[in-house]
């Protein structure tokens, strides 16, 4: 067997990579002797993400991903960024040199509930990645419910995230994409309320839904907690990405969970403030915290699912696990 069908394996543990919005934007093409990773554009983002930053971001954390799952199998597989327009797996002289296991990627998700309050420990925050910047999640209070404002008041960015809504169990897509209700932390009642204000949006946004929605959310940082942003130091936002997956995934040792909070980057009043804040180039940011519950999973796409979506016949092993 070929390195890349043993990794090929092992594909539903790698798609469990994280994704803004849980899009999973990214294309596999295994060939004889590389694995070539592209971007889906019909998973693409364009009204919050016109920069094309979280699509970076993404498609470099599948490729970490799938180069901690390649060197927990023995295989011997590096990453080739050199092609702006792609990412290619090739095999490599020795094992990618990582602290991380299968393990790691299976127990990694996102936890949008209630955090315990502290700051982090020196220690914790000593051990991170280059380029991560810490702020005190009140400092960030008021710029976030000003970026849920224009998040849910931007017509294009709402359909957007409407679009990638899965807020009824009988959603064919339910178990297939996107941010479920019960990822979300929503209850039933809740969902169903989101639903049917944002199905009827042109309506509810002049009846001043934008604001309600921000309401809802605007204690989400005034506690004594801590953010994290990660700066952009002029390397390839895709190499960003797989240092975002790393520093989710050593946090996740500690027993930390993550929440990101991409609108404060998406809404451009905010973000040129956080980047004044940290005096670099925010690329991702996210609360950090001892969660008080366990979070609910969100889905993956099957092992073998084609660029439209579409999943090819898998034998049983193949299966995602669910989760984000």
């Amino acid at each position: 067997m070929t390195w890349v069908s043993a990794l090929r394996e092992r594909e539903a543990l790698f798609r469990r990579a994280p994704s803004a919005h849980n899009t999973q934007p990214w294309t596999i093409d295994y060939r004889d002797d590389e694995i070539v990773i592209g971007a889906d554009p019909e998973r693409s983002l364009p009204g919050s993400d016109p920069s094309g930053r979280d699509l970076a971001l993404g498609l470099g954390a599948f490729a970490e991903t799938c180069l901690i799952v390649a060197a927990d199998a023995g295989l011997p597989v590096a990453c080739d960024l050199s092609d702006p327009r792609r990412i290619r797996l090739v095999p490599a002289a020795e094992r990618y040199d990582t602290i991380f296991h299968r393990a790691d990627i299976e127990a990694r998700r996102v936890n949008r509930g209630p955090y315990e309050p502290g700051l982090l420990d020196l220690v914790v925050l000593a051990g991170l990645e280059p380029g991560i910047v810490h702020v005190r999640s009140r400092a960030l209070a008021g710029d976030l419910a000003e970026a849920d404002r224009w998040m849910f008041g931007s017509p294009p960015v709402a359909r957007e995230l409407c679009a990638w809504l899965r807020l009824n169990p009988r959603d064919p897509r339910y178990h297939r994409d996107g941010l479920t209700d019960r990822a979300l932390g929503l209850s039933r009642l809740e969902a169903r309320v989101l639903s049917a204000a944002l199905r009827a949006y042109p309506l509810t946004r002049r009846l001043g839904l934008p604001a309600l929605l921000a309401a809802s959310g605007q204690n989400l940082l005034r506690y004594d907690g801590s953010v994290l942003v990660l700066t952009g130091r002029g390397d390839d936002p895709r190499d960003a990405g797989r240092r975002l997956l790393r520093t989710w995934l050593r946090l996740a040792r500690f027993g930390l969970a993550v929440h990101p909070l991409s609108q404060l980057l998406d809404c451009p009043a905010t973000a040129a403030r956080l980047a004044g804040r940290v005096g670099a180039t925010p690329l991702a940011v996210f609360r950090v915290g001892y969660p008080q519950h366990e979070a609910a999973r969100s889905a993956r796409l099957p092992a073998g699912t084609d660029v439209r979506g579409e999943a090819t016949v898998q034998p049983p092993s193949q299966l995602p696990h669910l989760g984000y």
